[in-house]
């Protein structure tokens, strides 16, 4: 069969003959004609076998009669990445080179001012990310109600990444009468009960079986011991691989992307890196170096596991296994696509062997191990040590620093007695015997003019002087002390009555009395 006999429209054959493709994939020879039938499509296929133009064509056809209106696109395809929807653009303008068609591109990272002016030009197709394209729809700034065609692409992309209830709402805000094309490479239950509820008598189109790989990707497993041996491990491989043009290195984390890409770099290796974190620029960057052959290696976190297609991959690495069986057919798609050959290597540490039977159950079939297997791995001998990170917890406080490690301590209650020096008598002052108090006078009439009674002076007090304390001698006088901790010990208890010996200064001061008024009356 080849694309004349699918009922395209002239446009889109000489675009696609232009492109060198002459026979379709399965998945697009068995989609294309219900696509433009206007049929519900439910197509379920391997990554890497055409499921992009299998809907790309199909509109491209349809859209040929009709015009665009401002704030309210044609047709939508959501996607569940920036990578993938850039990709699908380029799609689009491959295949649409003969076609007037205005192609807006709603994603995160890019000016907002630049893509509403897409929008408010008019859309014949919106290639957008779920959280942008919700934004702009709260904003008023677009309107849904003239969707004539939506796209769900990698579906179960959207599942695992936690874009199912927005697809919800967005499927809720599109015209119940709209054509629905669903792809997908594995049907979680998740997914089927979406399409259940979105999809009117859909055509199941399944050219593979649900969870599998590709017959051209050779896999295998590679045993090694965790931390620095497993990078020393990866670099082995790497060099022993035959035939190995580039590679994409899959981590689990953005932080041991970031890691593995510094070590790489540091032994030789050209290499790019590719995660999330990464603003939309320095992205599009790291992926065209690697598809212009700039570098050999990129590390990348899952991002770019999904439906990305950059030809002519030779081997995929996944340093990390995954911990969805899922993903393992998508991070190994990316290599042996379009009937071409790849190799796909894991490396396995003790850790990941429950992952290794969650994937060999997905997949029906058993990878085969390269070299030794868990149980045959030899101790461990590696030194790599130099691309440790320095995060907190993972500091070793040097010798001359004071106390030692926390968990290393004993108990304060176990700690012996600081050792008192016999020979070095304990001092204590002897209190001196208080002054006598002078015999008080007796009490005069107080006078009415402010001054002092005649004959009385007053007596300069003694100066008190307090009580010395005892300087005893603690077994262990540092392991008491605390930040803010009143730390003196009176060990006489004798009551004090009232102010004891000291009168404070304002009570010592004269008081001015004011002058009795005496009434006019008799």
């Amino acid at each position: 069969m080849t694309f004349n006999e699918l009922g395209l429209s002239e446009k889109v054959l000489q675009a696609v003959v232009a492109s060198g493709y002459t026979t379709p994939t399965p998945i697009q020879a068995q989609a294309i004609p219900h696509a433009l039938a206007g049929r519900d499509i439910l197509g379920i296929a391997q990554t890497g076998t055409g499921k992009t133009a299998a809907f790309t064509l199909p509109m491209l056809s349809r859209l040929e009669s009709g015009r665009a209106r401002a704030r309210m696109p044609r047709t939508l395809i959501l996607e569940p990445t920036r990578e993938l929807a850039a990709q699908v653009e380029e799609s689009f303008i491959k295949y649409g080179v003969n076609h007037k068609l205005n192609v807006a591109l709603l994603i995160g990272g890019v000016s907002f001012a630049d893509q509403e002016t897409k929008i408010m030009r008019g859309a014949d197709v919106l290639i957008a990310t779920p959280g942008r394209l919700l934004d702009f729809s709260e904003r008023g700034k677009l309107l849904l109600t003239g969707i004539e065609i939506l796209v769900i692409d990698e579906a179960d992309s959207m599942h695992y990444m936690g874009f199912i209830p927005d697809i919800e709402r967005i499927c809720k805000l599109v015209p119940f009468t709209r054509q629905t094309l669903f792809f997908s490479a594995t049907m979680p239950p998740e997914i089927t009960r979406l399409t259940e509820t979105f999809l009117h008598n859909p055509v199941r189109i399944e050219v593979a079986r649900a969870s599998s790989t590709a017959s051209t990707i050779t896999q295998g497993l590679i045993a090694s011991h965790s931390g620095g041996a497993k990078r020393e491990t990866l670099r082995r491989t790497i060099r022993d691989a035959e035939n190995l043009k580039n590679a994409i290195i899959f981590c689990n984390r953005k932080r041991d992307v970031a890691i593995l890409h510094k070590s790489l770099q540091k032994h030789g290796f050209s290499a790019g890196a590719l995660h999330g974190d990464m603003d939309q620029r320095a992205r599009t960057a790291s992926l065209d170096a690697f598809k212009n052959g700039e570098v050999a290696l990129l590390i990348c976190s899952d991002v770019a596991a999904r439906g990305l297609d950059i030809p002519d991959v030779s081997h995929v690495f996944n340093f990390d296994m995954p911990t969805h069986a899922e993903d393992y057919v998508h991070r190994i798609g990316r290599t042996g696509r379009a009937g071409k050959s790849g190799t796909a290597y894991s490396i396995v540490t003790r850790a990941d062997q429950r992952y290794i039977d969650d994937i060999e159950k997905l997949i029906t079939r058993k990878i085969e191990w390269f070299g030794p297997t868990l149980g045959e791995l030899p101790a461990s001998t590696s030194t790599d040590d130099e691309e440790q990170p320095r995060g907190r917890g993972r500091r070793e406080r040097s010798p001359s620093r004071g106390r030692e490690p926390r968990e290393h301590r004993e108990p304060r209650e176990a700690r012996a007695p600081r050792p008192v020096d016999e020979a070095q008598p304990v001092v204590q002052e002897a209190a001196p015997a208080p002054a006598p108090r002078a015999p008080r006078e007796e009490q005069q009439p107080r006078r009415t003019d402010g001054r002092r009674p005649e004959g009385r002076t007053r007596e300069p007090r003694p100066e008190a002087r307090p009580e010395p304390r005892r300087v005893e001698a603690r077994p262990d006088n540092r392991n008491d002390q605390r930040p803010n901790a009143r730390r003196h010990r009176d060990d006489d208890d004798t009551p004090v009555i009232g102010l004891g010996d000291h009168i404070p200064s304002f009570l010592l001061r004269p008081v001015k009395l004011k002058p009795l008024k005496v009434g006019s009356e008799d």
